[in-house]
């Protein structure tokens, strides 16, 4: 696959709002756009209800609502225009605004051009449906499928697997060789309706839904046969040839990503691979272009990679931006380089902060996430409550036992088995001019309450009295507090540091 098609460069990840990044796009140059936009989010418009909020007033719950398609909408109009007539799009949204979607998308994409509405049903139960509530449990998603106006869009049809219980009762005549298989009509409608033959086929005249030589080969080869006396010839349909069903609008077959999953981000709306494996399996193929305008932790642009699709990913978080640069290296074993992008073995991350000034200005929690994550840690998921933890470095070492720890669950002893778990140092992040003693003395509290011995701290400076403490804490205690600036770690001198 090449680094780009005709028109636009793939395998770059934008940062940056979509409206503004997508304005770089040409007319109709996408193949396929999945996008999960977040509802209930404070980056760009209002913070929107939460479940935990229903009782907020229909007038103040429709203002909100008003409030983001508002957003949303010059967002899908650039959507559209990027689109291929020959494309398809896939919107993904759940019960709160999906009824105020499907309006707005219809007058950008044209109701003609609406395909499905898919129900992804994401949890077999759910908190809302707790006692005392007074409605069903919210357990499903909904996505819009689209297309670009033309009926020459990509199609592969996917099939689920036959049940047992299907099986039975579908399949509940066993041939002298052993093979499951179903009765199935010949018979077609007469020669008015559909122009289907007329002649005999095993002493019954009537219309048929193959020709005459078909049927005489079929005959000759034991496929077509008279089930019993007085009956009409049939067709066996055998079950060791069956595909399966094809797939429905109802998607109940795949799970959503918990907390213990493999694949898990620790985001709390990050969907699974095979979703997405679903949706860019079955509307592209191999070597088209997909456009994720909210990619969040990058799970469209891994199942595009890995499905051989190129790929554009676009998304307002710097964190978010290197979580998917992360995952890309990690389970793609693709490397982020300018040079391997230009030969088409690589790929780039574009619009990222990259100076002091730039981090000075996002928002405090994202600038907590990014100095984590720059140092290979593991963000913490709350934004208050942290007990002064922004984040965590486990050793590899740790890593390593982490990945493995569900497999040696079953065979080690539970003291054993939990000692990994305790391989971790702290990291503290200031988003502040000048770091001082205060800010350590604190940090200090957090090492002695969590028994660590080495803690990381990152500011864009530090006072005298701040870096006087850590050598005094040092000389006392032994522990460790290792200081980072943030020009140290945008100018990647802090291997050594972090050893």
């Amino acid at each position: 696959m090449t680094r780009r098609s005709a028109l636009i460069d793939t395998r770059v990840i934008y940062c940056g709002d979509c409206l503004d990044q997508l304005a770089g796009l040409p007319n109709h140059c996408v193949d396929l756009i999945y996008i999960d936009p977040p509802f209930n989010s404070n980056r760009n418009y209002e913070v929107f209800w939460g479940e935990t909020k229903e009782k907020r007033s229909f007038e103040d719950r429709h203002a909100s609502t008003q409030a983001y398609i508002e957003f949303m909408r010059p967002r899908c109009v650039q959507l559209a225009r990027v689109l291929k007539e020959t494309g398809s799009f896939y919107y993904h949204c759940d019960w709160h605004a999906s009824h105020y979607v499907k309006v707005m998308l219809d007058q950008i994409f044209g109701e003609n051009n609406f395909q499905n509405e898919i129900v992804w049903k994401r949890s077999t139960a759910h908190t809302d449906a707790r006692q005392g509530s007074k409605h069903f449990g919210r357990i499903h998603d909904v996505l819009l499928f689209y297309t670009g106006g033309s009926q020459d869009y990509p199609w592969n049809q996917l099939y689920q697997p036959l049940g047992e219980e299907y099986i039975r009762s579908h399949y509940s005549q066993v041939d002298e060789e052993g093979r499951r298989f179903q009765w199935d009509n010949l018979s077609g409608p007469g020669a008015a309706a559909k122009g289907n033959p007329y002649y005999e086929v095993l002493g019954v005249k009537g219309y048929w839904r193959y020709s005459k030589e078909r049927m005489d080969k079929l005959i000759a080869e034991g496929r077509v046969a008279i089930p019993s006396k007085g009956a009409t010839p049939r067709y066996k349909r055998y079950l060791d040839e069956s595909k399966g069903l094809a797939l429905q609008s109802v998607w109940d077959d795949l799970p959503p990503v918990n907390s213990q999953a493999r694949e898990s981000q620790g985001y709390p709306t990050q969907k699974p691979i095979a979703l997405l494996d679903r949706i860019i399996g079955a509307s592209s193929n191999p070597g088209d272009i997909v456009l994720d305008a909210f990619c969040g932790c990058g799970t469209a642009l891994i199942s595009a990679q890995n499905l051989k699709r190129q790929w554009i990913g676009i998304d307002i978080s710097p964190t978010s931006c290197r979580v998917v640069a992360n995952r890309l290296r990690k389970e793609c074993a693709l490397r982020e380089n300018e040079d391997l992008w230009r030969a088409g073995r690589g790929f780039i991350v574009r619009d990222l902060p990259r100076s002091e000034a730039e981090l000075r200005k996002i928002p405090p929690f994202e600038f907590e996430n990014w100095a984590v994550i720059a140092l290979g840690g593991i963000p913490n998921k709350a934004q208050v409550g942290d007990k002064g933890i922004d984040g965590r470095i486990y050793p590899v070492s740790a890593i390593e036992h982490r990945r493995d720890a569900a497999q040696r669950r079953e065979r080690e002893a539970g003291a054993r088995e939990l000692g990994f778990m305790d391989q971790w140092y702290p990291i503290q992040v200031k988003q502040k001019d000048k770091t001082g003693r205060p800010d350590i003395d604190s940090f200090e509290a957090v090492m002695a309450r969590e028994d660590r011995t080495k803690g990381f701290f990152v500011s864009f400076d530090y006072s005298s009295d701040a870096l006087t403490e850590i050598d005094r804490y040092f000389r006392k205690s032994g522990n460790v507090i290792v200081p980072l600036t943030v020009k140290e770690i945008l100018d990647e001198q802090i291997a050594q540091k972090l050893a």
